[in-house]
C-alpha cells in the first residue's frame, strides 16, 4: 500500500518539510527546514503517540531524499554517458576527416599553407592511427576472453610458456587456443625484445634528464651565492647618462600581430614611451589582421602616436605567408632597416618598461660576438586563478633556472619570440628568419648560435605580459609551442654536425644537441611514458621465455 501523505498538507505541522522542485528530466531540492523543537522533546514529556507519529515523517521525508538524491546520480551518470558518446562522436570525425583542433580555429590560416602540404601522406598518417586504434580494440577483446576462459599466465597449465614452446603443432583443442597461443608466442618473439631495448633507452632518457636537472639547480644555486649576472661594461652606462651624446644606437622596434583587438592599444602606447632619443627610434607596427575593424582600429591607434610625434609606421601584409615569421621577414626587407643596427621584438601582448632599451642596449657595445640580449618575463594576472599560478611556477624556473643559466655557463638558449634586442648583423648571417617550422625563434637561435653568435640573458629586466585564464587558451598556447621542435630537430641535425670545429669544442656540438633535449623535454617525456607503458606489458614475457 502507497505511503498516505496527508501529513504534508497540515497548517499544524512543526516538523522538516521538504519543498521539491520538479524539472523534466531531473528533479532538484530547493529547501530544507531544519527540525522543529518538538522534534527534539525529552521522551518523558512527550507522549507516545506524538513521538511515533514524528518517527513515521521523519522517515518518509528521509526517503524522499534518498530518492531525490539517487534520481540525481542517475542524471549525472546519463549526462557523462552523453558526454562521452558525443566525444567519441567528435574523435571519430576529426580522424576521418584528418582536421585538429588548431585546423578548425585557424580555417583561414591553412587554407595559405595547404597547398604546402602532402594530403597524401597526411591521410596515410591517419589511416595507420585508425588501423592501430582498431588492432588494439581487436586485441584487447581477445585478451579479454582469453582471460576470462582462465587463460592467463598461472591459471591454465597448457598455455604456460613451456607448454607453448614444446606442445605439437596441433596440441591445443580448438581454432581459437590455437590463435591465442601463436599470438602469445608473437609477443615473447617479437615484440618482449624491442620493447625491452625501449625501456632501456627511456631509463637512460630519465637519467639523462635527472642530470640536466641537478646541474641546472646547482648551477643557479651558484649564480645566487656568488651573485652572478650579465653588467654591462662601465662606458656604455655612462655614455647613457651623458645625453644625447652617448650611446645610443639606430633600433628598430617590431610589433607583430594578428587580430589582437584587446591588447593593442596597450603595447603600442608602452612602445611609444620607450626612453630613447626619437631620432634614433623606429616602432614598425606589423598587422597580419584579417578582419577590417581590427585592421581600422590598430592603423587609427599609430596615426593617433603620428600625431604626437612618434616615429611609428603601419605595415600591413595582403598575402599571409609564413605566419609570425613570414611577417618579420616581410619587415626586414624594407630599404631603410639597413640604416639601423639593432631591432627588438615585442609580442602584440607585451608591455616594455620606458627604460627597457637603457637595460638591454649597452651589454652590445664592444661586446661584437652578442647577438641577442633577452629579458624575462613578469605576469600581471599571475595570481588570477589555479591555472595561472601553475604556468607562472613552470614559466619561473624556465627563465629562472633555464635560461638564466644557460646564458651564464654557455651563453645559449632558445630565444622567446619577444622581449628581446636582436643584432642585426646577426640575423642577416644566420639567414633571416624562415618560415619551414612554427617555431621560428627557436630556429633563428639555434642557426645564430651555429655561426658563433653569443646570447646575454637578463634576469632583472622584466616585460609585463598576461598569462592564459582558461584551459583553451593555455591549450591553444602550448600547442603552438610544441608542434615545431622535433621537426626543427629533424631539420636543424645536419647543420649541428656539420658544424665547424672550433676552440672549445669537441664538446661544442654535444651542447647543442643536448640544448635541443632540453628544448623537447616534453616530447621526450611523453613517448618515455608511451614506452614505459608498454615495457611492462612485455617484460613479463621475455622473463616468461628466459626461463625456458
Amino acid at each position: 500500500m502507497a505511503p498516505s501523505f496527508d501529513w504534508w498538507a497540515k497548517g499544524s505541522h512543526k516538523g522538516t518539510p521538504v519543498v521539491v522542485k520538479m524539472e523534466n528530466p531531473n528533479w532538484s531540492m530547493v529547501e530544507l527546514q531544519a527540525p522543529s523543537e518538538d522534534d527534539f522533546l525529552i521522551a518523558g514529556n512527550t507522549p507516545t503517540g506524538s513521538r511515533e507519529k514524528a518517527r513515521g515523517k521523519n522517515a518518509k521525508q528521509l526517503t524522499w531524499v534518498l530518492l531525490l538524491k539517487a534520481h540525481r546520480a542517475a542524471g549525472c551518470l546519463t549526462s557523462i554517458g552523453s558526454a562521452l558518446v558525443a566525444l567519441g562522436s567528435a574523435i571519430r570525425r576529426r580522424v576521418a576527416s584528418g582536421r585538429t583542433d588548431t585546423d578548425t580555429d585557424n580555417d583561414h590560416e591553412t587554407e595559405t599553407t595547404s597547398s604546402n602540404e602532402n594530403k597524401t601522406v597526411k591521410t596515410r598518417f591517419y589511416n595507420c592511427i585508425k588501423v592501430f586504434l582498431w588492432l588494439s580494440l581487436l586485441l584487447l577483446c581477445f585478451e579479454i576472453a582469453a582471460y576470462f576462459k582462465g587463460w592467463h599466465f598461472g591459471g591454465a597449465p597448457k598455455l604456460q610458456l613451456q607448454y607453448i614452446f614444446t606442445a605439437p603443432k596441433f596440441g591445443v583443442r580448438d581454432l581459437f587456443d590455437l590463435l591465442y597461443s601463436g599470438w602469445v608466442l608473437i609477443r615473447v618473439e617479437y615484440l618482449a625484445p624491442p620493447l625491452q631495448f625501449l625501456a632501456n633507452v627511456c631509463i637512460v632518457l630519465f637519467l639523462v634528464q635527472s642530470i640536466d636537472r641537478l646541474v641546472l639547480c646547482l648551477g643557479c644555486f651558484w649564480i645566487r651565492f656568488k651573485k652572478i649576472k650579465p653588467i654591462p661594461k662601465q662606458d656604455a652606462v655612462a655614455d647613457l647618462e651623458s645625453g644625447e651624446d652617448g650611446f645610443f644606437p639606430m633600433v628598430l622596434v617590431q610589433i607583430p600581430m594578428c587580430n589582437e583587438k584587446e591588447v593593442y592599444q596597450q603595447s603600442i602606447a608602452a612602445v611609444c614611451n620607450l626612453d630613447w632619443p626619437k631620432s634614433k627610434l623606429l616602432i614598425q607596427v606589423l598587422d597580419d589582421s584579417d578582419d577590417p575593424t581590427t585592421q581600422l582600429l590598430i592603423k587609427e591607434e599609430v596615426h593617433k602616436w603620428q600625431r604626437e610625434g612618434a616615429d611609428i609606421v603601419y605595415r600591413h601584409r595582403v598575402i599571409r605567408d609564413g605566419y609570425k615569421a613570414g611577417n618579420l621577414k616581410s619587415a626586414m626587407s624594407c630599404s631603410y632597416v639597413k640604416d639601423y643596427e639593432f631591432v627588438a621584438i615585442f609580442d602584440a601582448d607585451f608591455q616594455p618598461t620606458p627604460d627597457f632599451l637603457k637595460r638591454t642596449v649597452p651589454h652590445f657595445k664592444d661586446n661584437e660576438d652578442v647577438g641577442l640580449v633577452q629579458a624575462r618575463w613578469s605576469f600581471v594576472n599571475k595570481d588570477e586563478n589555479l591555472l595561472t599560478r601553475l604556468q607562472n611556477i613552470n614559466l619561473s624556473f624556465h627563465f629562472e633556472v633555464e635560461q638564466q643559466v644557460n646564458g651564464i655557463f654557455i651563453n645559449f638558449f632558445g630565444f622567446n619570440g619577444t622581449a628581446g634586442v636582436w643584432r642585426i648583423k646577426a640575423l642577416e648571417e644566420s639567414g633571416g628568419w624562415l618560415e619551414r617550422t612554427t617555431v621560428e625563434d627557436m630556429d633563428i637561435a639555434v642557426r645564430a648560435h651555429l655561426q658563433g653568435w653569443k646570447f646575454v640573458f637578463l634576469n632583472d629586466v622584466e616585460c609585463q605580459c598576461e598569462l592564459p585564464e582558461s584551459y583553451e587558451a593555455y591549450r591553444k598556447q602550448q600547442h603552438r609551442w610544441h608542434s615545431g621542435p622535433m621537426q626543427l630537430f629533424r631539420l636543424c641535425l645536419p647543420d649541428i654536425i656539420r658544424a665547424k670545429v672550433n676552440s672549445e669544442a669537441p664538446f661544442c656540438s654535444m651542447k647543442q644537441l643536448l640544448s635541443f633535449v632540453k628544448l623537447n623535454r616534453s616530447s621526450v617525456v611523453l613517448i618515455s611514458t608511451f614506452i614505459l607503458v608498454l615495457y611492462f606489458n612485455g617484460c613479463r614475457l621475455a622473463c616468461g621465455r628466459n626461463s625456458i
